[in-house]
């Protein structure tokens, strides 16, 4: 009994976990905002969506997140732009960048300018949690 119930424990307290974090998604394509949103949510986060990185900028001015998810090719304001911005006004907020138009100079910067990782869409779920937790992890070990 003490076993399952600690495993019962653990389950909640990693379900609960993910449920405090929250994660902003940048993204002009409103079909990748949408379906971005509702893996994530299905996971347990609490997910929430803007356009462009001036909506970004103004949504993180009155909320904390745990982690921004952005796309680099956007109109109005880009995703190295706005990490350039991000890290400006919060620089503690981790970054991982998204793009369908990967390419070596823009991945260098990225990470030259703090992004945690890059991935090239279409997102692979599993690589997508696999860099979440290591920086949830990295997170509560520092």
């Amino acid at each position: 009994m003490h076993v399952r119930l600690s495993a019962l424990h653990r389950n909640l307290e990693g379900s609960l976990g993910q449920l405090m974090k929250k994660i902003l998604i940048v993204d002009d394509e409103e079909n990748a905002r949408i379906g971005l949103s509702k893996l994530l949510s299905q996971e347990g986060y609490q997910v929430n969506a803007v356009a462009n990185g001036h909506e970004a900028l103004s949504y993180l001015g009155h909320e904390q997140v745990s982690l921004v998810i952005t796309d680099i090719n956007m109109p109005e304001m880009d995703g190295l732009v706005f990490l350039r911005e991000l890290n400006r006004e919060y620089p503690s907020t981790d970054v991982i960048m998204i793009t369908a138009y990967g390419g070596v100079e823009s991945y260098l910067e990225a990470m030259n300018l703090g992004a945690f990782e890059y991935l090239n869409k279409p997102i692979k779920l599993d690589e997508l949690k696999s860099v979440m937790n290591k920086i949830f992890h990295s997170r509560n070990c520092a």
